[in-house]
């Protein structure tokens, strides 16, 4: 069983910019999402998996809003996607550590150890990471849900 195109672009609305999904949910919560960067895809379970990579790598906040994510609509057989409007930048590597981000996560706090993530999906596109690179996810990214 799967969502609607209706449904899952009103789910993503209602995550991402705090939209209502009239007849299903109000928009109470939080007023930010926090973005987190996973080297390997943390599936169904929400889980920390993977995330981060490097030292200084924190969890970025972005309004819950409009005014932080564009959602494209699901319609026609297409998958819905997520940009943020303007580039969601995280901390410089500054240690010899190297990899690729090729997932996203979207969680209602910036503690990595917790709570699990409300949605995940594949980063396009991906973003290698080394000392002296500043990993940010641009309004050319997009979120797609797995």
């Amino acid at each position: 069983m799967g969502k609607t195109d209706k449904f899952e672009y009103d789910f993503l609305r209602s995550i991402f910019n705090g939209t209502a999904i009239t007849n299903w949910s109000a928009t109470a919560g939080t007023t930010k999402v926090w973005v987190g960067l996973h080297t390997a895809d943390p599936g169904d379970s929400g889980t920390t998996a993977a995330e981060g990579g490097y030292t200084a790598y924190t969890r970025i906040a972005v309004e819950r809003s409009t005014t932080g994510w564009v959602v494209s609509s699901g319609s026609s057989n297409a998958v819905a996607t997520v940009s943020p409007v303007g580039a969601v930048t995280f901390p410089q590597v500054a240690t010899t550590s190297t990899g690729t981000f090729t997932h996203a996560s979207i969680y209602p706090a910036s503690d990595t150890t917790g709570p699990e993530a409300a949605y995940n999906g594949t980063l396009t596109p991906n973003i290698n990471f080394s000392q002296n690179v500043t990993p940010s996810i641009t309004t050319g990214s997009s979120i797609t849900e797995t």
